[in-house]
């Protein structure tokens, strides 16, 4: 029985075909055929929400079924390409179609003229389980891509090693079910793993606030909460290019278009300091504007997720960005509304939490189905209106995540970058990252990440008082608090992203600047002890020096030593 379309509100439209239907199934709707997902059904009606415009669709169009869930197309293709919410590969409809990307316009999501040399690891007469690799190739000069089985039998009949393409097959099994370079997967539903496992192994960032102050685990997950101007997009660009995660996907949902410009040409000209290779081989960008149909936007953070559990199932790494999940809530908002729910707080749905709890959820580090490891790790912007960390998505994120780098814009507005504010900031897995610290990189470094964090609590404190009645009341050693905290702010915290030895910083240089910190705050104090004046020690420059540090110094860290010395020397000369 054909089904057809009774009522039609923005993306928003029912059909009266009430028995057709199955809850979250994937349907196209209209004569042109646009995408759409089954998000209700009652007595009367059924609901679907529809991932492009509806403008000049007429009641009585028809409704096609696939009579399966929404999916997304998994294979080799993916890296280095840019996609819309729903996987359209943007590039390719731009080729075909030109720069304007059209209502029912589509193409597949994965390229269907190219040849991938395939090797394979399994023999024909093999049992094969669901999971296991049984052929690898070079998706890009970056990243070998490992084709997993999807389900398990007995290889009855194997292709030779060779070029294939997307639809040819590569083995059959027993029970007579062919086997090519790619499936589907539904986007709500996470791909099966053998065991989720406590993640005990930083995702260093080079980032010095987030790595010495406030880490995230491999399979961790962060929010960076931020105003307009705070800097969100540009830690994440960070991030992405510096972070140790094999693969990248960076989501931006409900973002002006000019960012995702940005990132399509930086990736694309910055080169990767692990491959020597452009960013972008390892890459793949997901890019629903603000401009973009708003139901998409819904869709695109379950598209990127879903990319990267294929990539994490191979065992790498993934880091995904989305930036941001406060447009993406905005879009659930403005769906809810034109479905008539009962709204909750500022207008989101009541069900905004379990959605933000089904994507944080989905960081994960894991034993794989072909017993490798691999991890997600995942970072999602808010953008506050008014920077006001209060309101829902805001305080619902926080309730799913274990790193809160809440960024502050009179950081910004004094070009301090990162501009993280460590008093609102957190993580919560400092416990469990203890050991690997001490077995990685030295056992003095979470006291030295103590002593900068005792030394930042103290400084806020004192500059109350300097606020009130000014500097020169203090005690020497209270002054030496305020300007060891400005070296820690500016020498140490603050890192600029456009110079080649401070925009990203190996955990082994930091342990170095820690160390040297903290030891020119003890010699400090000693000289203090001996009646020495600290204007007598500022005269020295020492502070300035640990300051312009971070520039002269690269990971050659035997130049330290010299100024130990140096600082031993200033300081023996105070008369």
């Amino acid at each position: 029985m054909t089904s057809s379309v009774y009522w039609i509100n923005g993306p928003i439209i029912k059909s009266r075909d009430v028995d057709n239907f199955m809850m979250s199934e994937m349907v196209y709707v209209g004569n042109r055929k646009l995408l759409g997902e089954v998000i209700a059904i009652d007595d009367a009606f059924v609901t679907i929400q529809v991932y492009e415009s509806t403008s000049s669709m007429k009641i009585g169009e028809p409704i096609e079924h696939t009579h399966r869930p929404l999916t997304i197309e998994l294979g080799p293709g993916l890296l280095g390409n840019i996609y819309d919410g729903i996987g359209r590969p943007l590039q390719g409809i731009s080729k075909k179609y030109g720069s304007y990307l059209d209502v029912g316009q589509s193409m597949r999501t994965l390229p269907e003229d190219k040849e991938w040399p395939v090797h394979f690891i399994v023999e024909a007469g093999a049992e094969i389980k669901k999971g296991q690799i049984f052929a690898t190739f070079s998706e890009t000069g970056s990243i070998e891509h490992r084709l997993m089985a999807p389900e398990t039998g007995v290889i009855k009949e194997r292709a030779q090693d060779g070029n294939y393409r997307l639809d040819e097959v590569l083995y059959t099994l027993d029970n007579g079910h062919t086997v090519t370079l790619s499936h589907h997967h539904p986007i709500r539903q996470e791909r099966p793993v053998k065991a989720r496992i406590d993640a005990k192994v930083p995702l260093i960032t080079g980032q010095r606030v987030i790595d010495t102050l406030f880490p995230i685990v491999k399979g961790g997950s962060a929010a960076i909460p931020g105003g307009f101007g705070a800097g969100k997009t540009m830690l994440q660009h960070q991030l992405a290019k510096w972070c140790d995660a094999d693969i990248i996907v960076y989501i931006g949902c409900g973002e002006r278009g000019n960012e995702m410009a940005q990132v399509l040409e930086e990736f694309s000209e910055l080169i990767d300091p692990k491959t020597g290779r452009t960013l972008l081989e390892r890459t793949i960008l997901i890019a629903n504007t603000s401009n973009m149909p708003v139901a998409a936007r819904e869709a695109s953070i379950y598209t990127g997720i879903t990319f990267a559990e294929y990539y994490r199932d191979m065992g790498y790494h993934v880091a995904l960005m989305a930036d941001s999940t406060s447009r993406w809530a905005e879009a659930l908002r403005e769906l809810s509304g034109r479905l008539e729910e009962m709204p909750a707080e500022e207008g989101f749905p009541a069900y905004l939490a379990s959605r933000l709890a089904a994507f944080y959820e989905r960081s994960s580090f894991v034993d794989t189905l072909n017993g490798d490891r691999g991890s997600i790790s995942i970072v999602g912007a808010i953008s506050p209106q008014g920077a006001d960390f209060s309101e829902p998505v805001t305080q619902n994120t926080q309730r799913f995540i274990g790193c809160f780098w809440a960024l502050d814009k009179s950081l910004a507005y004094i070009r301090h970058f990162p501009s993280i504010n460590y008093n609102q900031s957190y993580s919560e897995y400092l416990p469990q990252l203890g050991l690997w610290y001490e077995e990685n990189i030295g056992d003095e470094f979470l006291a030295c990440r103590q002593f900068i964090l005792s030394i930042l609590n103290e400084e806020t404190s004192l500059m109350e008082i300097v606020k009130l009645i000014g500097q020169d009341v203090l005690a020497d050693r209270q002054k030496l608090t305020l300007e060891m905290g400005r070296v820690i702010r500016v020498g140490y915290l603050q890192q600029n992203a456009f110079h080649k030895f401070d925009s990203s910083v190996s955990l082994n240089k930091q342990y170095e600047m820690l160390k040297l910190i903290r030891y020119t705050h003890t010699k400090c104090l000693e000289v203090l002890e001996t009646k020495k004046t600290m204007s007598a020690i500022i005269k020295t420059h020492i502070f300035d020096d640990i300051i312009g540090l971070k520039y002269v110094v690269d990971e050659d860290l035997s130049a330290f030593a010299a100024y130990y010395t140096k600082i031993d020397e200033a300081l023996a000369s105070i008369e």
